[in-house]
């Protein structure tokens, strides 16, 4: 057996690692035998010289299997479905998408992730929600789907440990960008709950991690190769990510936009992105023949309410006071009032009459991340009321002096810089020619084969 600094000099220097070799490493990491120097140098090593796939599949399984794995009542197999975004803005989609996937008969175990730089997490978005415990053990996230169908929770502590190490020293070496180890992080934690099916939604674009499609394609390829190649059948869809998903973003007011798709009411955009992932997972588990019948089994699940119910379930599952998540799901006029307000809303107006080419999610996202909806380091904390509406549309023609965009703040107020970078993120044009064909934020979908 080698040791760390010699399995350390054999990927530097370009070889592939065996088998044992990765299980060498990732037990020295779960068992926190090794130095965190010597875990930056082979993150490093990595990052330079790559893996080929059987090292990536080997490491991702050694990741796993280093805590604990789930485990499921024998009737639910086939059922266990789940789906991971690699960060988007305005990305909702978890909200609707599992509680409309449980359903239609599927089983969703959702493990999810906060949000870090620009990126909005699925978990602060919750948080939002006063009462919602992300926290639940094995043993509850067992309970809860028994009695629901769904749960959307945070890393257990028990789960995937060798990530977590791994996870923090990518941040701190630069080497979040490593194919294989972007590889290993998603689809261990995957993986660590015994999934049938996982969709993958990998996003590219402006305010993608990957700019361009052939990048991104390169890492959904991986992803699916990786899934598959641990037993889980794994599908990814690359879709565009320039604007925004929807057209609320930040933590309560993307809550609010979640609630209304489930109340029937929601945008095209998001609907598109929610049916055809669990469109995909309907077929890759059997519940339907063909994407088709799968895109239409989830918007009726949505629009008829059912959907609604469960992710009303869910809630009070999860900690969430009966009476609040009653009122969340009502159709009342005062329905999201449990959800904390930002003291402040300035509404921004178009400097000049045109059609709405383009908006930059980008900027909006960056801006309301200084203004507090986001956090710059794991751990600190987020203000949920912070965020943007947008009153617009693309190919809509807007008049000089009309609204375009709300804003919610507190403290910090935004600054005239910020606020000229908001201005200049919305892009007005004399030609909707450009806007008339139907905007779909799906590119391509990669199946099993």
């Amino acid at each position: 057996m080698l040791s760390i600094p010699e399995l350390i000099k054999k990927k530097r220097d370009g070889g592939a690692l065996s088998d044992e070799d990765v299980k060498t490493f990732i037990q020295a990491v779960t068992n926190k035998t090794i130095q965190d120097a010597q875990i930056g140098a082979m993150l490093m090593a990595i990052w330079q010289k790559g893996m080929i796939n059987s090292e990536t599949e080997t490491l991702t399984r050694e990741m796993m299997s280093s805590g604990e794995v789930l485990s499921w009542p024998k009737e639910w197999a086939g059922l266990v479905v789940d789906k991971h975004s690699t960060g988007g803005v305005g990305d909702k989609v978890s909200l609707v998408l599992a509680p409309a996937l449980a359903a239609c008969g599927c089983k969703v175990p959702m493990i999810s992730g906060r949000g870090l730089a620009h990126t909005g997490g699925t978990l602060d978005k919750l948080e939002s929600i006063p009462g919602f415990n992300i926290n639940q053990s094995a043993a509850q996230i067992l309970k809860i789907m028994t009695s629901v169908g769904c749960c959307i929770v945070g890393q257990t502590e028990l789960l995937v440990p060798a990530d977590r190490v791994l996870y923090a020293l990518r941040d701190a070496t630069s080497t979040v960008d490593s194919l294989p180890l972007i590889a290993g992080s998603i689809i261990s934690k995957k993986g660590a709950e015994s999934l049938t099916a996982l969709v993958l939604d990998v996003k590219f674009g402006r305010a993608a991690l990957y700019k361009d499609l052939d990048s991104a394609k390169e890492l959904a390829q991986l992803l699916v190769s990786v899934g598959n190649g641990l037993g889980m059948r794994t599908a990814a869809a690359l879709s565009c990510m320039d604007g925004t998903i929807g057209r609320c973003v930040g933590n309560s007011v993307e809550v609010m936009e979640s609630l209304e798709t489930l109340k029937g009411r929601g945008p095209d955009d998001l609907m598109e992105l929610v049916t055809t992932l669990g469109g995909v997972l309907l077929m890759m588990t059997g519940l339907v023949s063909d994407q088709s019948e799968g895109r239409k089994k989830i918007s009726d699940a949505v629009i008829g309410g059912a959907a609604l119910s469960k992710f009303q379930a869910m809630m009070e599952a999860q900690g969430v006071a009966n009476e609040t998540a009653r009122s969340l799901c009502s159709a009342h006029k005062d329905a999201y009032r449990v959800l904390r307000r930002a003291e402040h809303q300035l509404e921004l107006e178009a400097s000049e009459e045109g059609v709405v080419l383009d908006v930059d999610g980008l900027v909006l996202a960056e801006v309301l991340h200084k203004l507090g909806a986001g956090r710059s380091k794991a751990g600190e904390p987020v203000n949920h009321s912070v965020g943007a509406e947008l009153l617009v549309s693309l190919g809509q023609r807007v008049k000089k002096g009309v609204s375009w965009l709300r804003l919610h703040y507190e403290a910090p107020a935004p600054t005239p810089d910020q606020i000229s970078r908001l201005q200049n993120a919305l892009t007005l044009g004399t030609n909707d020619a450009q806007t008339q064909q139907k905007h779909t934020l799906v590119k391509e979908l990669l199946l099993p084969h």
